[in-house]
This record gives structure tokens, sequence and C-alpha cells, in this order.
């Protein structure tokens, strides 16, 4: 539904989980825990007096934080209606794992096959997800405030994934979490659709449902009409006589990736003739960064809208300076995931954004292959996990020092359009910015698609002569579990404690 007219309402911060606003990068043990709920009656009780962490700023920072999530299995679970359940999205509904075809839009196929996976596979999926923050020394005690009394009766712990404290890095060694979008929690901006330069400030309703998005519309989500127990959850603003179960809650993608550290570094230790220096190059220009997260591109010299200073050295910049990709290469993973981009291709002056508009001077091919930025942005929360490998250990021999990855966590208001299509289009696509035969040289999975028989493949465009590509390039990252949950409200999560009450 429009926008319209109505007038923009405060935003209660109280009534959202902190992981939307804060991420809580300062507590840094964190560890994630898969429940199945064994007893609904004793899972809504605990759910009543769950200490869960809002967006609240404080006068001081919390030295723990619990945050909960529940998957569609785990919402049937709890005993919430069907015709309730039927307002949530088709994604969400389905999950991850759901249709085959979803498993082969996001590439999960060949060693990504869910039949492999160690949770989340067909008939495995977890009902509820915890997830826990605590500065060191202070874990044990939110344990035992989250075990209380009835704890044991209401839920089974089906796995315990743990993280590790990499301080920003993630397991191939490179500064990771550094651009993230940022909400316009005022509520001050105006979405027109005719945008044509990239911006980093987006609306609320991309990340928080029950608010309007980037096209200036409500995302679908469960409404109600007064009934016992939904008193407590705030009026829709498109329509003020229903309760809303969705307003300021979100979705939440969690994907298990475990990393090849080694055969990364090896593989491009091979490709360079073990040269420490060209070895370097070729990781960042795969990755689209330095190892410190410095752009491979110039610095833009207008401000971008919405980034924030303190990351401005690493985040003010587009690739509208580099439009043939010689140093940030069209295919490297930051460039995919996130183009910088906006409506209409970059054009100087009022003429030359006036005949963008009216469909002409779009002289090459791939200023129209990508989609505007702004309506796929995703909020990224993950955690890395296992212990930390340098190159130059990596390339060694030496003894296996464990498994290493990434707990990928977005938030999203939006599956489909935000994740599943950077997903597909972007990160898996092999036609991304014109290009073929390669997906993302971090995340791609190799395996053959409709259309493209090799996706093993990474050019490095030069300034003077063809293309360099490598080629034959493994498998670098494999996912290991994955789900689709809802990370509701405070309101919300009071709501579900009343559920299925006779």
């Amino acid at each position: 539904m429009d926008r319209g007219d109505m007038s923009t309402a405060s935003v209660d911060v109280r009534d959202i989980q902190g992981i939307v606003r804060f991420g809580f990068g300062p507590l840094k043990d964190a560890s994630f825990w898969l429940l199945k709920i064994r007893d609904a009656a004793a899972a809504r009780a605990w759910l009543a007096t769950a200490p869960v962490t809002t967006a609240e700023k404080l006068g001081a920072p919390p030295v723990t934080a619990l945050q909960v999530a529940f998957t569609r299995e785990g919402l049937e679970a709890l005993g919430v209606a069907a015709d309730v359940l039927a307002g949530f999205s088709a994604e969400f509904l389905s999950g991850m794992t759901g249709e085959a075809s979803r498993s082969r839009r996001l590439g999960d196929v060949g060693a990504n096959s869910p039949e492999w996976w160690k949770w989340g596979s067909p008939g495995n999926a977890p009902h509820m997800l915890l997830m826990l923050y605590a500065q060191p020394g202070e874990m044990d005690q939110l344990t035992r405030r989250i075990r209380s009394t009835g704890w044991n009766a209401a839920f089974e712990i089906s796995d315990y994934l743990t993280t590790s404290n990499l301080q920003g890095t993630e397991p191939f060694g490179f500064n990771d979490g550094i651009s993230q979008p940022e909400l316009d929690w005022t509520r001050e901006r105006k979405t027109h659709g005719d945008e044509l330069r990239y911006g980093n400030l987006l609306a609320l309703g991309e990340f928080l449902l029950g608010y309007p998005n980037e096209y200036g519309k409500y995302t679908s989500r469960p409404l109600l009409a007064d009934e016992p127990g939904s008193a407590g959850l705030p009026c829709a603003e498109d329509y003020p006589d229903k309760r809303d179960i969705g307003r300021n809650g979100t979705y939440l993608v969690f994907r298990q990736l475990q990393q090849d550290v080694r055969g990364f570094w090896r593989f491009i230790d091979k490709q360079t003739h073990s040269n420490p220096q060209a070895r370097l190059q070729l990781a960042e220009s795969m990755v689209g960064r330095r190892m410190d997260g410095t752009p491979l591109v110039p610095a833009q010299s207008q401000h971008i809208e919405g980034i924030d200073p303190k990351s401005a050295s690493k985040n003010q910049f587009t690739y509208d300076l580099d439009e043939d990709g010689i140093r940030c290469p069209f295919g490297a993973h930051v460039r995919r995931a996130n183009p910088r981009n906006a409506d209409l291709p970059a054009s100087n002056g009022l003429v030359g954004r006036l005949l963008h508009m009216l469909g002409f001077g779009n002289a090459k091919y791939r200023d129209d292959v990508i989609a505007s930025t702004r309506f796929h942005r995703m909020l990224r929360r993950g955690r890395e996990y296992g212990t930390r490998i340098t190159p130059e250990q990596a390339v060694a021999d030496g003894p296996d020092m464990g498994q290493h990855g990434i707990h990928f966590i977005c938030i999203v208001a939006n599956i489909l359009r935000q994740f599943e299509f950077v997903q597909n289009a972007w990160v898996m696509g092999t036609k991304f910015d014109a290009l073929t035969e390669e997906s993302d040289p971090l995340l791609g999975n190799r395996e053959a698609v409709a259309g493209c028989r090799f996706t093993n493949t990474f050019s490095l465009p030069r300034e003077f002569g063809a293309r360099l590509h490598i080629a034959d390039m493994p498998q670098f990252v494999t996912v290991r579990g994955g789900a689709y949950f809802f990370l509701p409200s405070l309101s919300a999560l009071r709501y579900l404690a009343t559920v299925g009450r006779k």
C-alpha cells in the first residue's frame, strides 16, 4: 500500500530487538543456539519473561544481550494459527530448503546441497534461534539467566554454534563488516524513485516491517483484527483498524559458511608462482578491497548521503571512476555484493541526466545490466568462527587448524527482493555486469548452470590488452546450514507468549 500523505510516526526503539540497530560489536563473545520446542506451553511461559535486549540507547552499553527469532516451523510449534501464518512472506513460509528451485537459485547445489548440511536440512529445521552476546567473562551469567525454571521442559538444543573473536577480520584475513546501510531512524527520507546518485541512507521499511520501504510502500505482513492477546500490538499505519504483528520486527537470514582458508591462499599462491606481493594483489582483486579494508578505487570528492564519518575513508566511493574495472574487477566479491549504483547510470550535468531519463545516452551495455542498489541492500550482522590463519601459515605446510568460516546473518524486510536477489543475480549469477563463465570468486560453487558450462573463472580487465583470465578455480566456501527466521518485536514476543491458550 502507498504511504500517501500519512505523517511519519516516531519509532519505538524499545519495541525493536537491538541487533537491528547495534549489531553488538563491542560484545566480543557470542554464541548461537538452535532450539526445538518440546512443550509449547512451557516455551510460551519462557517467552513471557525472556530478557531480550532492545534497540534503546542506554546511559551505559549492556554487558550482555539476548535476541530471539523463529522459523515457520517454530511458530507452528508454538501454536500460531494458520490464518496468521499466512500473512508472512512466501519465502519465509517455504523456508530456505523448501523448494528445489530455491536451492538452485541460491547456489545450494553440489557440495552446498542441503542434504549435506549440519543443520537446517529438510525435516531438520530448527524452531528457534537464540543469539547470545557478552563481554568477556559475562557469558556464563547470561546463560544462567536464560536457562531459568522451566527451560528444560520447554526446549531442546539441537545445535550450538560458537564464534571467535577475530576483531572484525573474516577467516581469509580481510577486514570485514565495513560497508553497512544507514537506516533512516528519523523517518525524514523521501523516496521518489528517481534517484540519480548512489546513497547509503535507506528507508526504514527496507529493514523493518510496518514502515514504508524504498518504493514508498508497506511490505506485506500478518495483520489482526482485535482478538484476545493482541491488544499490546501496535496498530498498522496502513490499516489503522488492524493490529500489526510485523511492525518493528523483520526477517533474519542465517547461513553457516565454511571457508577453505588453506585452499584459497594455496590456489592464489600457485597462480602467482609463490610471489608474496603478486599473491596479495590477486587476492585483493578477487575480494575487491585491500586486506585492511581500503577500497581499490579512489574516493569520491562528493559526499555520499548516509556514510558514517567514522568509516568515510573506506566507504566514500562508487565505481563511477572505474567504469572499465581496471582497479576493481567487475566480478570482485564486494563489487558484486554492492555495486554502488543508482537508479540511472552516472552522468554529467542536467542535460546528461535528462538524456538518461528519456532512455538516451547509455553508450555502454553494462550501464543497464545492474539493478539499482538501493532496492537490494542487506544489514549484515554475522560473526566469524575458527582460529586465525595468516596467508603465510596457509601456504606453508603445517597441522590442520580446524574449521573456519562465517555465520552469515543478514536482516531484510523482503527476503526475495533483498537476500535472494543478491545471492542469485549478483553473487551466483554468471552474467553479472555483462560477465560470462564466472560467479563470485569467494562464494561461487563452480557448478555449471543453464547456458553456461563453466563458472570457475575470474577475469581481470587490463588497461591495455585483453583481460587476464584465472581458470579452474575450486570452491572456497561451502554452505553447512541455514534457515529463514522471523525476528519479532518485543510486543510481538509478548503476543506469541499468549497464542494457543484455551
